[in-house]
């Protein structure tokens, strides 16, 4: 080979070597493989309130009054004596509002994240007889149903032999001819009367009267809003309340009457004088607004004190977020497990459009007394 030419080579070869990734490094021991990757910082299950989530911007004095007015029904002896230290003063403002529950409160997370929904006491026209359009009566709470502790079924009648048999769903009850029925209203917003659990009628004369819930079937509740998405009826981001209830009346017969009655559950009523107060929940008080929480009765006490951090709503229109300090002081049938809640928002049409659209992520906090404030 030319010399010239053997230069050129081995020049080439040296540099080849000096940029290759197979160079000298490749040919280094081995080091020790890498370790697993960093696990993220423990999240503090107990924190000051403080640190909570937007604890700074929610108004004091509203979940002060909030607590203070509904605090007696709790029965945790630590609560009863925070809830003594605040009716034992007067009403606070923001700041000293704030300096007593940071004061007296300290928040722990509940595991695993939720869901968090809202309703509200709705106000519907009704009629004293039946017509075309007010075709749907008011029920009262039937003589045969029986309420079984501990038993199964857990809402009964009895059968021809005596034997307690499961109470009869949605279908077989609207095709039995009402008993004394309190009033009539339109199908639809009978059917979401009965999911919200309580609500004002308003008669052809004026007269207002509230109509209470009484009891229930003892069926498991089925929601409207999956089946109309999965339809096609409604799209996935506006299965709000308004959009379900619009879609009913405009469908009003055989087609909205066979959605309806997927959902086996039927809720019946009382009435009573509609004395302007709000709706009273499972704690027997009335539902401070925006600040009363519907909670999973198996999972947790009435007259618990939480705090909500709640966004990513899956509904158009809907407010990005909810924090705010809340009291469980309701039940619901479709709220289940420890981080779901269903936030009462109030009554009438502005706060029904609000309810309509709350379905957001929700991560929970249980507000507990610290040890110094109850000695």
């Amino acid at each position: 080979m030319p010399l010239r030419l053997a230069w050129a080579l081995s020049l080439a070869l040296l540099l080849a070597a000096c940029v290759s990734p197979r160079g000298p490094a490749a040919f280094a021991p081995p080091g020790p493989p890498p370790g697993p990757p960093a696990a993220p910082p423990p999240v503090e299950r107990v924190v000051p309130l403080s640190a909570l989530p937007g604890w700074a911007q929610d108004d004091h004095a509203a979940a002060f009054a909030a607590f203070r007015a509904t605090c007696k029904v709790s029965g945790d002896q630590t609560i009863a004596a925070v809830c003594r230290k605040a009716k034992a003063g007067p009403a606070l403002g923001p700041a000293a509002a704030r300096q007593f529950l940071e004061q007296n409160f300290e928040a722990e997370r509940i595991d695993g994240e939720g869901v968090l929904t809202a309703y509200f006491a709705p106000r519907y026209e009704a009629r004293r007889a039946p017509d075309a359009e007010f075709s749907a009566p008011v029920r009262p709470k039937p003589a045969d149903l029986v309420s079984v502790d501990g038993g199964a079924p857990a809402v009964a009648r009895r059968g021809a032999n005596g034997a307690l048999v499961p109470y009869p769903d949605r279908t077989v009850i609207e095709a039995t001819a009402p008993a004394g029925a309190l009033a009539w209203m339109r199908p639809e917003e009978l059917f979401l009367l009965q999911v919200q659990g309580s609500g004002v009628l308003v008669f052809e004369d004026g007269r207002r009267m509230k109509a209470l819930y009484a009891a229930h079937n003892g069926r498991p509740f089925v929601g409207l809003a999956n089946p109309m998405r999965e339809r096609g009826l409604l799209p996935p981001e506006g299965a709000s309340a308004e959009a379900i209830r619009a879609w009913l009346a405009a469908n009003r017969g055989p087609a909205a009457d066979e959605l309806m009655r997927l959902n086996p559950r039927y809720v019946f009523f009382s009435l009573a004088p509609d004395d302007g107060s709000e709706p009273a929940g499972a704690a027997n008080v009335p539902l401070p607004p925006g600040r009363a929480m519907a909670v999973d009765p198996s999972r947790h006490a009435m007259g618990d004190v939480f705090y909500i951090d709640a966004d990513a709503p899956i509904l158009s229109g809907a407010f990005p977020a909810y924090r705010r300090l809340v009291m469980g002081l309701d039940v619901g049938g479709a709220i289940k497990g420890a981080v779901r809640g269903d936030l009462y928002i109030g009554s009438g049409p502005a706060a029904g459009a609000e309810a309509g659209r709350v379905r957001h992520r929700l991560k929970l906090y249980r507000l507990r007394p610290k040890a110094g404030a109850i000695r």
